[in-house]
């Protein structure tokens, strides 16, 4: 009876054991921090030394990812993935414990469909042309959706075919947080009955990539509700981004750009165009330079801001690396936007320049 009842112990372990093999779960993440100092912060013009608690290269996260391979080409796949600020230890987005992603789905040789919070086509199309990024000075000091572009009660469909990529999100509440003004939180919860407008969020995305090239356009539009922040107050007013971009691979270098036009009914000056372009370079295997330039133009305005910024990496192993970035604001007419991204309380005065400067390490797990 006891010989039985161990073998019986026996067949359930290597049974479970098989189970446990048909599903893979990764642990992962990042964490980015350093020393920031930014120039002519507010009217009064001081100059600020911080540790940013969103961003230095890219945002600090960690993460589950996990597949199941359920046979016939078809795979369930999850992604649960926490931003922290390195500085204190907080969540961010707006507190939330999974803010960057929380999502569950079904993928084969037609693609990829996923349900929660999850990127909008906006985010994919931007990853390869802007190169740097989420940096701390960067698109995101000009528009902080740009890194930020996520929504609440998701659904997505993604499959590539060769060289093309279509895409797209239809979201039913684009943002339950209460946190902002700001992308941590936009106070735009949805799903409302009485309103079915409200709050809803949408994209698309068309991308074509080779071994040396590569191009894509993507639509990315968010509806208003009450309550909600950034002058989006009810249903009838939206927020719409199309940017067409481009990138190439050139030797040990890549150079990409491109343009992001914004039809904002939440502004006084709704319409405005970004361009920017940019370069990375290879020095030597361990050394790397990164370089990019924006513009942005509000329409039948004054407002308008030039940006430069530049990245040096240095890395000591495929997990480990140093940086120090900088990049210079120039802002005219009533633009009061600040030179850094890495954490909210360092805009300029209107009309104001700034330079910022960060020496940083990045670790990647």
């Amino acid at each position: 009876m006891k010989q039985s009842a161990t073998a019986a112990a026996l067949c359930a372990c290597v049974a479970g054991m098989g189970h446990a093999h048909a599903q893979s779960v990764t642990i992962y993440g990042v964490v980015d921090t350093g020393i920031e100092f930014v120039s002519n912060v507010g009217t009064s013009k001081d100059n600020l030394v911080r540790m940013p608690s969103l961003a230095g290269t890219v945002p600090s996260r960690w993460g589950l990812r996990g597949t199941e391979d359920l046979g016939g080409g078809l795979k369930s796949q999850f992604v649960l993935e926490s931003g922290f600020a390195p500085d204190t230890g907080a969540s961010n987005q707006g507190g939330r414990l999974f803010g960057r992603q929380a999502w569950v789905g079904l993928s084969g040789n037609w693609g990829q469909v996923a349900f929660g919070r999850q990127y909008t086509m906006l985010f994919w199309s931007m990853l390869e042309p802007d190169m740097l990024g989420p940096n701390t000075f960067g698109s995101s000091s000009l528009d902080s959706y740009l890194p930020s572009a996520r929504t609440d009660n998701a659904v997505s469909y993604k499959g590539t075919f060769g060289s093309l990529t279509v895409g797209g999100t239809y979201s039913f509440g684009r943002d339950t947080v209460n946190a902002g003004p700001g992308p941590s939180g936009t106070n735009c919860a949805g799903e409302n009955p009485a309103d079915h407008r409200a709050c809803r969020e949408w994209s698309v995305l068309l991308k074509y990539d080779t071994s040396t090239w590569g191009a894509s356009a993507a639509y990315d539009s968010i509806r208003g509700g009450i309550g909600a922040f950034g002058g989006l107050t009810n249903s009838g007013l939206k927020d719409d981004r199309l940017t067409v971009n481009g990138y190439a691979n050139i030797g040990k270098g890549k150079v990409g750009g491109g343009w992001l036009r914004r039809d904002n009914d939440g502004s006084t000056t709704p319409r405005s165009d970004m361009w920017f372009l940019g370069a990375s370079y290879a020095l030597t295997p361990a050394l790397s330079v990164d370089a990019e330039a924006f513009y942005l133009r509000f329409h039948d305005s004054a407002n308008k801001a030039w940006l430069y910024a530049a990245r040096t990496t240095y890395t000591f192993s495929k997990r480990t690396s140093i940086y120090g970035t900088a990049g210079f604001l120039d802002n005219r007419g009533n633009l009061a936007l600040s030179v850094s991204s890495g954490a909210a309380g360092a805009n300029a005065a209107p009309g104001g320049n700034q330079f910022g400067a960060m020496v940083g390490v990045k670790h990647i797990f």
